[in-house]
């Protein structure tokens, strides 16, 4: 790309947890577990990567593009969100060069799940899984996270935009 400018955006998103809601993280379902509220399906690693994903395009924020107020996103798979978004970045001449995705949540277990998650993140954003990052850790037991009341992501994403 030339007349190209390399961007980073940050991301983060925490959602508390819902019994009777299905738990999606990374667009994977995962059951035996207590889902998480929100306008969507409350998938917090997508939020948290759409958020870094349009901070690094200069896009804005998540909550500008999809508000909680929008019945079109009431109920949605967050892998819709990122699919809308893989188009505007599109437009905006801009391309993910790569993402990395760290779920912070005491339950459940993530390991089993992360190749589903690379492989569903990185159809939605129309790049290889081998430029997706997906991780976790816990919280230790400290707070509402390590109580289990919710989860949160934070993500990163480096973009190459062309020059405005």
């Amino acid at each position: 790309m030339t007349g190209s400018a390399v961007r980073v955006g940050l991301g983060f998103d925490v959602h508390p947890t819902e019994v009777g809601r299905v738990l999606y993280l990374g667009g994977v379902r995962i059951d035996d577990a207590p889902g998480l509220a929100g306008h969507s399906d409350g998938d917090v690693v997508c939020h948290a990567l759409a958020d870094a994903i349009l901070g690094g395009a200069g896009l804005g924020d998540l909550g500008a593009h999809f508000p909680d107020t929008d019945a079109r996103w009431r109920g949605a798979s967050s892998l819709s969100i990122l699919e809308a978004i893989r188009e505007m970045i599109r437009g905006r001449g801009a391309r993910l060069v790569n993402v990395d995705a760290t779920l912070i949540a005491e339950a459940p277990p993530v390991g089993p799940h992360v190749a589903a998650m690379k492989e569903n993140l990185g159809r939605a954003l129309g790049v290889e899984p081998g430029r997706i990052s997906v991780k976790a850790t816990t919280n230790e037991r400290l707070g509402a996270i390590g109580r289990e009341e919710g989860i949160a992501a934070m993500a990163v994403a480096l973009m190459e935009v062309s020059d405005p």
